[in-house]
């Protein structure tokens, strides 16, 4: 019991919740999902599994906190200065980002692999979810979101780069295909083009379904 009194220090609740969360995220990267259960949780965070039910219920619950966790990345608004050019800033949260990830790089790849889990309706509306979320929290954190962060459109342009980004770090921390070096320039210049050159055009341009195609006929010329 000696040997495990440190780990059962009483605990805020949240703190608690955190660190049962975070024990979770780190063995759902090392297992597959089918592999881990919340005996093995509750034993790596040092707590009664009734503690982990109370706190996330069931496996399948705790594992969907896991995937919109890594998804949506909490805290970039605190640890990257909003401030200095529009490069300074894509930059600056690319490498933020790439950061993150990095810490939990298992997890992640799990994550955006459906980490053993199979077709789960839920994981897919989370995933769906924290892609738009994290579309918004990139309009917004370059200063766009007055102009653009109402439209479908320009959001959907920055969901698409989630997809280059997810694609990207599986060849950086899975395939070994990029370097982290390379992986930053790509994620970097992509969003640059797309800020700078791809997102103004798309603002000029008429919204799908109006325009020409309800626009009623006018007299032959």
């Amino acid at each position: 019991m000696s040997a495990l009194a440190p780990r059962w220090k009483r605990l805020e609740p949240d703190e608690r919740r955190q660190q049962i969360l975070d024990c979770a995220m780190r063995l759902f990267g090392e297992r597959p999902y089918a592999e881990v259960s919340t005996t093995d949780i509750a034993k790596e965070a040092g707590v009664a599994r009734g503690l982990l039910n109370h706190y996330f219920g069931q496996k399948r619950d705790l594992y969907l906190k896991v995937v919109k966790r890594m998804l949506l990345m909490p805290g970039i608004e605190k640890s990257v200065p909003m401030t200095g050019t529009l490069r300074e800033r894509v930059e600056r949260s690319v490498e933020w980002y790439l950061d993150t990830v990095a810490t939990h790089g298992k997890t992640y790849l799990a994550v955006i692999g459906s980490g053993g889990i199979g077709v789960d309706p839920d994981v897919e509306r989370i995933i769906a979810e924290a892609d738009d979320v994290a579309a918004s929290r990139t309009l917004e954190f370059l200063g766009l979101k007055a102009e653009v962060g109402n439209d479908s459109r320009q959001r959907a342009m920055i969901r698409s780069y989630g997809g280059l980004v997810k694609s990207s770090i599986r060849e950086w921390l899975r395939d070994g295909t990029l370097s982290r070096e390379e992986t930053h320039l790509l994620l970097s210049e992509s969003l640059l083009l797309i800020v700078r050159d791809l997102l103004p055009q798309l603002a000029r341009t008429a919204t799908p379904g109006r325009g020409a195609a309800t626009k009623k006929p006018g007299p032959p010329k």
